[in-house]
């Protein structure tokens, strides 16, 4: 019966701790102006490729959408029209990643 058990306690672990990378959707942002070539960098644990008008980190985790890791996007790359993952950002959380806005005239900050 205790292998039994273990045998399932086992079982849901596995199931679920590989749940979230399966359920886990794209987080997109989308800049005010376009890049002028497009770029690479590492924002909330997860590798944001940008190109044009958008970024994109295909394999987000939990600290991604996060309005912290919205700004470090937004300081590399200028200010965003919108930042969605599940769901879009809202106003006052996307005003907030934007207040650290990179002039686009200066052109985006390379990670260091």
């Amino acid at each position: 019966m205790k292998l039994l058990t273990l045998a399932a306690a086992c079982a849901a672990l596995v199931t679920l701790s590989t749940a979230p990378a399966f359920a886990a959707d794209s987080v997109v942002a989308k800049l005010a102006q376009p890049l002028p070539q497009a770029m690479k960098f590492i924002a909330g644990d997860a590798v944001f490729s940008c190109d044009g008008d958008t970024c994109v980190a295909r394999t987000p985790t939990s600290t991604t959408f996060a309005t912290s890791t919205c700004k470090v996007v937004a300081a590399k790359v200028g200010a965003l029209v919108s930042y969605a993952g599940e769901k879009a950002m809202d106003d006052t959380r996307l005003n907030a990643c934007n207040s650290v806005a990179v002039a686009r005239a200066a052109g985006p900050q390379m990670a260091k």
